[in-house]
């Protein structure tokens, strides 16, 4: 793998020179590493580009690492990773794309992916993305994922976006069965005339499954922000969506919740809150020696995590 996929698996997976476990490393749109372990095998896709991983049933404490790196202009990368979590499984899956814009043209990845987790499993998945480069070519990030979740299964999703990308269209869709819970937690900062959509569709189908959307965003400039949710009770069960963003300078944001019962005990929430830094906190900060920028960073860092 060139230079340029190193430093981009620094900032998106960590990446110090090696992975420890299984991995696969994907370098505009072509593999640059993979491996395998015991328990977790990947193997390519043989009717269109991607992997299929499958972790073994009693799985613990493992983690798989798939980051993507786009590498330079003019690069529409289009990747299928299909996930099949055994039963009772508890994994870590580091899942970090960057892209970088050397030139004129778009540097674009688009990745899709689908879990099936097994009864009683346990997933955490990790999403860092990240744009770079000097090019005027805009740099675009596109992630789609559909979960189903088993009975007793568990998904925890973080995802954040903080620098670089112009354009991104951030899908997820889940669907859980009998007392599966999922948690989804998204981070994003956009600047400039960058744009981002984010839209989760949950389905709560099963007896007292619950699930807990929030998102934490930050528009500066005129940069352009929609968060949608949609949560469905099908059944007994509990949802909770929630959307807080800071807006600066010209910027936009868009918060629209959906929330549908089709049960008497389906138990659903949206919260919402838009509004710029409170001037207050900005003051105390510069009482204790910050600049206005610095009392800036300091609030945004804080409220981002």
């Amino acid at each position: 793998m060139n230079a340029i996929t190193e430093k981009l698996l620094g900032l998106i997976s960590d990446f110090t020179g090696s992975f420890k476990g299984a991995y696969n490393i994907r370098e505009d749109g072509s593999c640059a590493g993979r491996q395998s372990s015991e328990n977790i095998v990947i193997t390519q896709k043989t009717d269109k580009p991607g992997i299929d991983i499958h972790v073994a049933p009693g799985t613990a404490g493992e983690t798989v690492y798939i980051p993507a790196c786009v590498t330079h202009s003019d690069v529409e990368d289009l990747v299928y990773n299909d996930f099949y979590i055994g039963e009772g499984a508890d994994v870590t899956i580091v899942a970090g794309c960057g892209v970088h814009a050397d030139g004129e043209e778009a540097a674009t990845h688009n990745g899709i992916h689908s879990f099936m987790i097994g009864k009683g499993a346990k997933v955490r998945y990790l999403e860092r993305h990240i744009g770079t480069g000097e090019g005027t070519g805009k740099r675009i990030i596109n992630p789609v994922t559909e979960a189903h979740l088993g009975e007793d299964s568990y998904m925890e999703m973080d995802t954040t976006q903080i620098e670089g990308v112009d354009s991104t269209d951030r899908r997820t869709s889940a669907t859980l069965a009998a007392r599966a819970h999922l948690v989804i937690r998204e981070k994003l900062m956009t600047h400039g005339s960058q744009a981002a959509a984010t839209d989760f569709v949950v389905n709560l189908s099963g007896e007292d499954c619950s699930a807990d959307v929030v998102s934490r965003s930050v528009a500066k400039g005129t940069s352009r922000q929609v968060f949608r949710s949609q949560l469905s009770g099908n059944t007994r069960c509990s949802g909770h969506s929630e959307c807080d963003a800071i807006i600066m300078d010209r910027a936009s944001v868009s918060a629209i919740p959906e929330l549908t019962a089709n049960h008497l005990d389906a138990a659903l929430i949206h919260e919402a809150a838009i509004g710029k830094i409170a001037g207050e906190q900005l003051i105390k900060l510069m009482t204790l020696g910050l600049s206005e920028q610095e009392a800036e960073r300091k609030i945004i860092e804080g409220f981002l995590k």
